[in-house]
């Protein structure tokens, strides 16, 4: 019977070897989980600013279907690296198409501003006929194509692959085409 008690104890308990063994696998699967958590809030803020960008694009669309003579007559064509200074402000004043494209420009790339880490802004409009209608005070249809490009700086870590599958320098870039 000693025999059976002496191979019980020699059984029974781990070693501190096991011990150290099984506390290195867990913190190793700690690390790769730390890792993927971190990969994953970055990717969710690179989401968000592609959401904000989307949502700033089609809020300059729809700022451009309220003033198509604005349009009409190209003063939303700019490229903006700072917010420009608005000529008029229709809340307080009546203003002309000039000063309410003026006034929507500045407060859009204000917000973009404030939504985007250092952001640039193209707006771009080509009309498909080559002569203004004779009376714009009738607000006739645009006849053309807007684009709203954003471009904005990511924090990406180098060696990374950017949505386009290329390395990437942190820059973004998001565009739209409507008809206003």
């Amino acid at each position: 019977m000693n025999m059976k008690a002496a191979k019980h104890r020699s059984a029974s308990g781990f070693t501190l070897l096991e011990v150290l063994i099984a506390l290195l696998i867990f913190s190793m699967g700690l690390l790769g989980l730390g890792g993927i958590l971190v990969l994953s809030v970055q990717t969710n803020y690179a989401a968000t600013q592609r959401t904000q960008a989307t949502f700033l694009a089609q809020s300059l669309a729809d700022r451009m279907r309220v003033n198509v003579i604005g349009v009409w007559t190209d003063k939303y064509n700019v490229t903006l690296t700072s917010t420009p200074v608005a000529s008029c402000n229709p809340v307080s004043t009546g203003c002309d198409p000039t000063g309410v494209a003026s006034w929507d420009l500045s407060s859009w790339f204000d917000q973009v501003r404030q939504s985007l880490p250092a952001p640039t802004a193209v707006v771009r409009c080509v009309k498909t006929v080559t002569v203004t209608p004779p009376d714009l005070r009738v607000k006739p249809p645009y006849q053309g194509t807007c684009t709203v490009e954003l471009s904005w700086s990511e924090s990406v870590k180098r060696g990374t692959v950017n949505s386009a599958g290329t390395g990437n320098s942190g820059q973004q870039t998001f565009a739209w085409v409507f008809t206003p």
